[in-house]
C-alpha cells in the first residue's frame, strides 16, 4: 500500500526525521491560507498523488505570493496528473500540500529497500539527489552507496557514519545524517514497510538535513498490525478494480488485455497468463482466487472480472489439490446462474474428482467451453475472442 508524500512525512517525523513545515489543502483558497499561517516569502505547492517525476509535469510549483498559489492550484485541482509512473490514465488531484520554501545546498539520494538477495534491509544512498534512482543509475552509477543492515542488531551508528562518508558530507553534518539514517531504518522496521524513500535530502543553507519529499509503501499482509497505516489509504489513487478485489479478499491486478482470468493460486495465474500470450492473446488480469473456490468467491471473482470493458473472454483455469473439482464446478456453474456473463467462457479444470467436475459442466446446459489441457484452454479461448471480433466486425459492415 502507497501514502501520500504529507502522511509519509508525518510518520517519519515521529521517528526524527527533520522535515520543512507544511500543511494539507483541499481548495486553491485554503491552500493560500495554510501559506499565510505558515509564513515565509516563498511556498512549495505539491500535488498530492501516488506517482513520481509531479514536477516534471507541473505537479510541482514553486510559488511567492496569495495568487500564485491560487494560480498553481486552479491549474492542479480536478486535472489527471500523468507522469511516467502512473501511465497514459494518470491519477487524479483531489489535495494539495503546502510547504514552507528552503534554500538548498546540496541534494542527496536516500532510500530503504528489501534486498531479496541478502534477505536484508539495503540502504541506497548518492550524492545525486532530485533524479530517480533508475537515472542515477544509469547517468552517475558511480554515486552510488549501498549498505545491507544486519537485523540481529539493526543499523548501528557506525554503520550510518561510514554511509555519511561515502557521501562526502560535512564532518559537521554526521550526527544530522546518523539521526536520519537511523531513524529511517527504524520506521522502515517498527511499520513494515517496503521502501522507504526521501529524493531529495536536502542540505540547507543554515547546514539543516531535511526530507524535502518523502515516500513510503507498505506490506499488505502486515497492514492488520498497523490500523493507523491501513487508515491513510486513499481510494482514489488505486485502480477501482484493485481496490473493489482487495476489499473482497481476491488477488488482483488490471492489464490491457481483453482475456480475463480466473485462477486458483499465484503461479499458476502466472502461467495462465503465459499461455495466453503464447496463443496469441492478451490476459486482461491477474486473478488468484485461492484454495477456497467457493460459489460464492467464484462469482465474486465474475463480477470483478466482467467489471472490466475491455474483457471479451474469461478463461477460467483451476487445479484442484486440496479442494475438488466438483466442488469448483458447482460454483462456476452457480456462479454463471448468478451473474450476467455475456462472452465467451472455457474452463479447464486438473485434480481431484475432475471426471465428476466436467460431467457437472456438461450437464448445465450452460454454454461453457471445456479444455483438458492450459495450452488447449488458452488456445479456445483465444479462438472464441477472435470468433467474437470477426462477427461484431461482420454486424458494424452490415449496418
Amino acid at each position: 500500500m502507497d501514502i501520500h508524500e504529507y502522511q509519509a512525512k508525518e510518520l517519519l517525523s515521529n521517528f526524527g526525521i527533520a522535515v520543512p513545515p507544511g500543511a494539507l489543502a483541499y481548495s486553491p483558497e485554503q491552500a493560500a491560507y495554510r501559506a499565510r499561517e505558515l509564513g515565509g516569502d516563498t511556498w512549495v505547492v505539491k500535488a498530492q498523488v501516488h506517482a513520481g517525476g509531479r514536477g516534471k509535469v507541473g505537479g510541482v510549483k514553486v510559488c511567492k505570493s496569495d495568487q500564485e498559489i491560487q494560480d498553481a492550484c486552479e491549474n492542479m485541482f480536478g486535472r489527471k496528473l500523468v507522469t511516467h509512473q502512473t501511465g497514459p490514465e494518470g491519477k487524479g488531484i483531489y489535495r494539495v500540500y503546502v510547504e514552507s520554501g528552503v534554500q538548498i545546498d546540496r541534494e542527496i539520494y536516500l532510500g530503504f529497500v528489501l534486498d531479496r538477495t541478502s534477505q536484508r534491509v539495503m540502504i541506497v544512498a548518492s550524492g545525486e539527489g532530485g533524479m530517480e534512482i533508475e537515472d542515477i543509475s544509469e547517468n552517475e552509477p558511480d554515486s552510488i552507496v549501498r549498505a545491507i543492515v544486519e537485523p540481529a542488531v539493526g543499523l548501528q551508528e557506525f554503520q550510518a557514519r561510514e554511509i555519511a562518508f561515502a557521501l562526502g558530507l560535512d564532518p559537521a553534518l554526521n550526527a544530522q545524517m546518523v539521526r536520519t539514517l537511523q531513524g529511517c531504518y527504524r520506521a522502515f522496521t517498527e511499520l513494515d514497510a517496503t521502501m522507504v524513500e526521501i529524493n531529495p535530502l536536502v542540505v540547507t543553507g543554515d547546514s539543516r538535513i531535511l526530507a524535502l519529499d518523502a515516500k513510503m509503501t507498505f506490506d499488505d499482509n502486515a497492514l492488520f498490525r498497523h490500523p493507523q497505516i491501513s487508515e491513510l489509504r486513499d481510494k482514489s489513487q488505486e485502480d477501482p478494480r484493485e481496490s473493489r478485489a482487495a476489499d473482497r479478499g481476491l488477488s488482483y491486478v488490471g492489464l490491457e488485455g481483453n482475456i480475463g482470468c480466473i485462477v486458483n493460486g499465484a503461479g499458476l495465474a502466472m502461467a495462465t497468463m503465459d499461455t495466453i500470450k503464447l496463443a496469441g492473446g492478451e490476459p486482461a488480469n491477474f486473478l488468484d482466487i485461492g484454495g477456497g473456490a467457493t460459489p460464492e468467491r467464484v462469482a465474486k471473482a465474475f463480477r470483478l472480472v466482467m467489471s472490466d470493458n475491455n474483457v471479451q473472454a474469461v478463461l477460467v483455469n483451476i487445479f484442484a489439490g486440496i479442494n475438488r473439482c466438483d466442488w469448483v464446478a458447482e460454483g462456476v456453474v452457480s456462479a454463471l446462474k448468478e451473474v450476467q456473463v455475456d462472452v465467451p467462457v472455457i474452463v479447464r479444470l486438473a485434480g481431484t474428482n475432475v471426471d465428476e467436475g466436467q460431467k457437472i459442466l456438461a450437464k448445465s446446459g450452460l454454454p461453457i467451453i471445456r479444455a483438458n489441457t492450459l495450452m488447449e484452454a488458452a488456445e479456445r479461448a483465444v479462438g472464441a475472442w477472435q470468433q467474437d471480433l470477426t462477427q461484431d466486425t461482420r454486424m458494424r459492415a452490415v449496418k
